[in-house]
């Protein structure tokens, strides 16, 4: 992504430059998120396929691609803070923040039959991650790290969960169908082969204009507006590879089609444990306690026992949910809470 649209490309620029830049990548954002959501929902209808098994499955792969990015290339250039605090930030992200601003604007509905399956994996794979780290940590104290083979191990189990995807959907009961009116848009005709391009599309265009729209929003804070660096890098980076997903989440929302939310947060969990680490130590052995630097001694007082409470009370609510149904809107406020609380933590340590 740095090579595609560098830096360089906003540094230097006026600041009515940026204001415009930054507008047009929201309108774009908007854009792709839009064919993205759309060409996803036409799939799954066409394909009987339930809309929330293809938000865990390929609209996940294609918004959690950025996390991949950045914390393979972290992991390359010897940054295993970032990395790995990268991957289990989404996490956070994608289940506290996404997750509970849609549920504030709506009931989403809650499908027992994947949230009992798809559900656990994403539980079982941020657990399997935090015994792996402690478990190297109290194996081999300050020289931890999480090797290659466990990242191999990961994929592998990638593999498996999106072979297990696939055979839970044939054993649903009945194919999920929104109550949306997008179910009779234009796409109902379109071919299969087109529905397909009009996705992939939209993930690209998701992904650069994220880009470019970090980039011009951490211009006009740190050079025009004077906000400190650490606050960029805490939060405008932090949920920079994060708002494909945010964006997909609200554009579901909109469009009504909660399915594709509620399985692109759980898919984005297990993706990015599985894929993301998975992916960064397959590339080079991610250090837990690195003695030269404190941040990734961070994982293990903030960042995981983080991701794990908050996947604990989204487990809760999962099984409350199921049921009656539907997530309760009231559900939001915590998750929401526990975010802003985890990110002014990091700023406390």
């Amino acid at each position: 992504m740095e090579h595609l649209i560098p830096e360089s490309l906003v540094a230097g620029l006026p600041q009515w430059a940026l204001l415009a830049i930054t507008a047009v990548a929201i309108f774009v954002l908007i854009k792709g998120a839009d064919w993205l959501v759309d060409a996803a929902a036409s799939l799954a209808r066409r394909a009987g396929i339930a809309p929330v098994i293809v938000g865990a499955t390929v609209v996940s792969i294609g918004t959690t691609s950025p996390e991949a990015a950045v914390s393979v290339m972290a992991a390359w250039a010897g940054q295993p803070g970032l990395a790995l605090g990268n991957a289990i930030g989404s996490v956070i992200a994608d289940t506290a923040l996404i997750f509970g601003v849609c549920c504030l604007l709506v009931e989403l509905p809650a499908d027992r039959f994947i949230l009992s399956r798809q559900g656990w994996v994403q539980a079982g794979s941020a657990a399997l991650l935090g015994a792996v780290c402690y478990g190297a940590y109290a194996a081999s104290g300050d020289e931890a790290a999480i090797g290659r083979w466990v990242g191999v191990a990961f994929l592998a189990l990638l593999a498996g969960y999106l072979y297990l995807s696939v055979y839970w959907n044939k054993q649903h009961p009945t194919p999920e169908v929104e109550d949306d009116v997008a179910a009779h848009a234009a796409h109902t005709d379109t071919a299969i082969p087109l529905l397909l391009l009009l996705g992939l599309a939209g993930i690209i265009v998701v992904i650069l204009s994220s880009r470019v729209l970090i980039l011009s929003v951490s211009e006009l804070a740190a050079v025009h507006w004077h906000v400190p660096e650490v606050v960029i890098a805490g939060t405008l980076v932090a949920l920079g590879t994060s708002l494909p997903e945010f964006v997909v989440g609200l554009t579901s929302v909109r469009r009504r089609q909660y399915g594709l939310l509620v399985g692109n947060v759980i898919g984005a969990d297990v993706l990015n444990v599985l894929f993301v680490i998975g992916a960064s130590a397959a590339a080079a052995p991610l250090p837990i306690i690195d003695k030269a630097s404190d941040i990734p001694a961070i994982a293990l007082l903030l960042h995981l026992p983080a991701m794990l409470l908050i996947l604990a009370m989204f487990r809760v609510w999962i099984a409350m949910a199921c049921r009656r149904g539907r997530f309760s809107r009231w559900m939001g406020i915590p998750l929401v809470a526990s975010y802003v609380l985890y990110t002014a933590t990091q700023y406390l340590l």
